[in-house]
């Protein structure tokens, strides 16, 4: 089941403040659990570091695209992609403004950060 009204947000590379290693692990088991449970958000949306959760070689590449396919909308920020000159490497999901960004916050009836 897609949760229509809800928008993850990611600006780490992982999730917490943990070691690098256990941040990603973190965040893959998160993105495997919310799909496994039919949990799936309308969007998730990447900025700041976390914009490199969604170029080639990532760690998670396997899940967002397993999140993409069930409806979920992959939105990544095109100023930080610029920032970290990673544009032509995304893998998944679709480069963004931050008015998209702020629009499927403002979709949503729940916006959660992780």
């Amino acid at each position: 089941m897609q949760h229509e009204k809800t928008t993850v947000i990611v600006s780490r590379y992982g999730m917490g403040t943990a070691p690098e290693e256990l941040s990603l692990t973190l965040v893959k088991n998160y993105l495997v659990l919310i799909r496994e449970e039919n949990m799936v958000p309308a969007y998730i949306c990447f900025y700041a570091d976390g914009v490199r959760l969604t170029i080639e070689g990532s760690p998670v590449i396997e899940e967002l695209k397993a999140l993409e396919s069930s409806g979920c909308k992959i939105l990544i920020c095109k100023t930080c992609l610029n920032f970290y000159a990673l544009a032509d490497k995304v893998a998944v999901g679709t480069v963004a403004t931050m008015v998209d960004i702020i629009g499927a916050q403002d979709n949503s009836t729940k916006v959660i950060t992780i």
